[in-house]
């Protein structure tokens, strides 16, 4: 029970100097990070659900 007390708080002193390494990013990095994860996201949806209603038609074509 000691060493896994022992190995926790390694672990996390370890966590906390790895943390202290770390080069954030600038707030205007961020925002420019932010808006290209947002943009593809949207451009992903409305290409799929181009593509759901594409097959969903062909579908009903094919069934009618």
């Amino acid at each position: 029970m000691a060493s896994a007390i022992k190995n926790t708080t390694k672990f996390l002193k370890d966590v906390s100097t790895e943390m202290k390494r770390v080069s954030w990013p600038k707030r205007k990095e961020l925002t420019r990070y932010t808006i290209v994860v947002v943009a593809t996201v949207l451009f992903i949806a409305v290409f799929f659900a181009i593509v759901d209603s594409g097959i969903s038609a062909l579908i009903r074509g094919i069934l009618n």
